[in-house]
């Protein structure tokens, strides 16, 4: 017998190496082939992709990766979704995604990452498993289809009460040290502490948080077989003994600049609130501030000299972003207390176009300030569709992040 193509005994043995049957889905060939389709989609669909997302909630993993298989028309899955009462898509957009899924539809990839996954003790995360960020169900559509764990359970389960702390690469000795006294401040009050593993401020919050004996979580923008960035090997290693490494991509999967943008919105959905401790005006941690926002999570930012270039980036979220004002470990708590994760809107909450809305920044990613790009060149260097393309272009264009000349478009 056969699932999705393999042996039925190929499918089982391979979902037995990274994931355990749970009372609500025992042991079985419908188990084992949704294990081995959620490791598929993580490598098939670029992470957010909301179409993927819609297939599988819609259809289910198995079955939404059977359509890919069977080459199915973009009319029958338009009467699949129907059938299942999902809600409608435009059928430009499922053609569209279906072109740039066809060509990374390789069983053997998802093979060799299980097989991979097995060999380090890497454990597939679905939603509903044990220690499953349930934070991050409210990214609805843009949600991983799975999570590849490395380290702790005890750590997973701490992401029910944690913080993510962030900031710039290039942080100064305040910021530092700030981080410092935040992350230790933090777990001593019971806080596990989740952020994105890069030099500066991410590398010092970890170092903190393992130092004061609490848990940390790191989350990749690439497999976690691949630390990254190199420098930080031993810190990742020591997070994924006695903490966690997190990512919705397969193992061998490079971090990219895209990767690493949608790696931000995890940081920010599973955790109780976000706190910036030192960024630049256009520093990467704001987009992470900005999906906080954009998800009602608290946002906290804390402030520095004014003259240090370092700090601009907290105090625009201070004076634009409706950002609270915090200078210790207490104030994070009393800032985490006075607000409800889940509720429908940040009061005053203003933040410009790019952060709100990740298509948007799929689309700046593919732009250039000195090459002129066409709205297709743009589409197929972000991998979205002609007429999605268009749209955000002229949206970001409103904002005035980008402009439109004769022979195609640029940033500001």
């Amino acid at each position: 017998m056969t699932t999705l193509g393999l042996e039925d005994s190929l499918v089982l043995a391979l979902a037995r190496g990274v994931a355990d049957p749970g009372p609500d889905m025992p042991e079985s060939l419908d188990w084992a082939a949704d294990i081995f389709a959620r490791a598929s989609w993580t490598g098939i669909a670029e992470p957010g992709d909301a179409m993927a997302g819609h297939l599988v909630a819609s259809l289910g993993a198995a079955a939404a990766l059977a359509c890919l298989v069977e080459a199915h028309s973009v009319t029958r899955l338009v009467q699949s979704l129907a059938a299942a009462k999902a809600e409608s898509v435009d059928p430009r957009e499922l053609e569209a995604a279906l072109a740039r899924w066809h060509p990374r539809l390789l069983s053997d990839a998802a093979i060799l990452s299980l097989r991979q996954a097995a060999r380090l003790s890497v454990r597939m995360l679905r939603a509903g498993d044990r220690g499953w960020p349930t934070g991050i169900d409210d990214l609805g559509v843009h949600a991983p289809i799975a999570l590849w764990a490395r380290g702790s359970e005890a750590a997973l389960v701490g992401l029910s009460r944690s913080v993510a702390l962030v900031g710039a690469r290039a942080a100064t000795g305040y910021g530092e040290h700030m981080a410092l006294e935040f992350s230790a401040g933090l777990v001593d009050r019971g806080y596990a502490i989740v952020s994105g593993a890069a030099y500066g401020i991410d590398g010092m919050a970890h170092r903190a948080a393992l130092a004061s004996g609490g848990l940390t979580v790191a989350f990749l923008a690439g497999g976690v077989d691949r630390f990254y960035p190199s420098g930080h090997d031993a810190l990742l290693a020591r997070i994924s003994e006695v903490g966690v490494v997190l990512s919705e991509l397969p193992l061998g999967s490079p971090p990219t600049k895209w990767r690493f943008l949608q790696r931000n919105r995890l940081i920010a959905a599973s955790t109780l609130g976000t706190v910036v401790i030192e960024a630049g005006h256009r520093s990467g941690s704001l987009n992470t501030a900005g999906h906080a926002a954009a998800l009602a999570r608290p946002l906290g930012a804390v402030p520095g000299p004014v003259t240090s270039p370092a700090s601009a980036g907290c105090h625009r979220l201070l004076r634009e972003f409706n950002a609270v004002c915090v200078t210790s470990a207490d104030e994070v708590v009393e800032l985490l207390g006075s607000m409800t994760p889940g509720a429908d809107s940040m009061p005053g909450l203003t933040e410009p176009l790019e952060l709100r809305v990740p298509e948007m920044i799929r689309v700046l990613d593919a732009l250039s300030k000195r090459s002129k790009r066409t709205a297709p060149d743009v589409a197929r260097r972000s991998g979205m569709s002609v007429p999605i393309t268009e749209a955000m272009l002229g949206l970001l264009q409103l904002d005035g992040a980008v402009k439109q000349g004769d022979e195609g478009w640029t940033k500001n």
